[in-house]
């Protein structure tokens, strides 16, 4: 990361930069992104600027188990902020649908 106006803003600032890219991606089979979809656990951002995503699929047969996390990774680390950024995959806790957000639950008639 070259760019000194990165070097300028927080970790916070980053994490936000990081969410926002996120919530362009989309599961191909449900129209809501994954961010609100609750896929995405924890987005930690350290002092340099390395960004770690912890992140789920809603099955572990999903159909983009092998697609899907190398493109948070890919979104995620082409951030103009961003030094590098690291995809881990968890199963504890299960993705259920009450992780969406609001907007998502509506969007998908939940509410």
């Amino acid at each position: 990361m070259e760019n000194k106006d990165a070097k300028q803003l927080s970790k916070k600032d980053v994490e936000n930069q990081v969410i926002e890219v996120l919530k362009t991606i989309y599961d191909p089979e449900i129209p809501v992104n994954i961010y609100d979809l609750g896929l995405i656990y924890f987005v930690r951002v350290d002092d340099e600027h390395n960004v770690k995503i912890e992140m789920t699929l809603t099955s572990p047969n999903c159909p983009v188990a092998e697609s899907l996390p190398n493109e948070v990774e890919t979104k995620a680390a082409g951030c103009w902020c961003v030094k590098s950024a690291k995809v881990e995959i968890v199963w504890d806790p299960p993705w259920g649908k009450e992780m969406m957000s609001e907007e998502a639950m509506l969007e998908l008639g939940f509410m």
